[in-house]
């Protein structure tokens, strides 16, 4: 997903949310997860815009003593590669060490599922909240359901961030690779990502 966090992300006006003011008062949010749907572009090893996927989000959500907020976003969709003439596909950087390929034409199809977690702090869960605008990105989606002057720990420089995504190209589309996949943990300086395959047509 994403040289990360293209990892994108969801709808609407976002409501002005005041912090947790301490441990001791807090409670477990109910309810503790939600779902929705995600449209959002997608980047690739080298920083480059790829594709555009549609995203069916579960957000799980647990109340620390300390007042953060544990979180899980689980991803389910599906990707298309970007109009107006080949692209670079999203295994072309030289960090990817596994065979790959170039370029990617327009119009391929495919599905993806993945995951990423690390800490919020400075907000309170909304499960209400949305985000309209398209693409929504990761920023726009943490204060969309926890408050604008919301961290989260995987848009820091962070050891508490993991991810994993795995891509998957249609059949019967003259592609070369079919394959990709993004994975690490940490965030800024501390992150170590690793990438496999690639979606690419030459």
């Amino acid at each position: 997903m994403k040289r990360l966090f293209v990892l994108a992300v969801l709808f609407g006006a976002v409501l002005a949310l005041a912090a947790v003011a301490g441990a001791g008062s807090a409670k477990q949010p109910h309810p503790s997860k939600v779902k929705t749907v995600v449209h959002t572009t997608d980047g690739g090893c080298a920083g480059n815009t790829w594709a555009d996927d549609t995203i069916t989000r579960t957000l799980k959500v647990h109340l620390n003593k300390n007042g953060s907020y544990r979180i899980r976003e689980e991803d389910k969709g599906t990707f298309v590669t970007s109009a107006g003439g080949a692209v670079a596909s999203p295994g072309n950087c030289p960090e990817n060490t596994s065979h790959h390929g170039h370029t990617v034409v327009p119009n391929q199809t495919g599905t993806l599922k993945g995951y990423i977690k690390g800490t919020v702090t400075g907000g309170t869960f909304n499960p209400n909240g949305s985000c309209a605008a398209n693409p929504c990105t990761q920023a726009l989606f943490i204060a969309a359901f926890f408050g604008p002057a919301a961290s989260f720990s995987c848009q820091t420089s962070s050891a508490d961030c993991k991810f994993k995504y795995d891509y998957h190209a249609k059949k019967n589309q003259g592609l070369l690779f079919r394959h990709w996949q993004d994975r690490g943990h940490g965030a800024g300086t501390f992150l170590h990502e690793k990438f496999k395959g690639d979606i690419a047509s030459a």
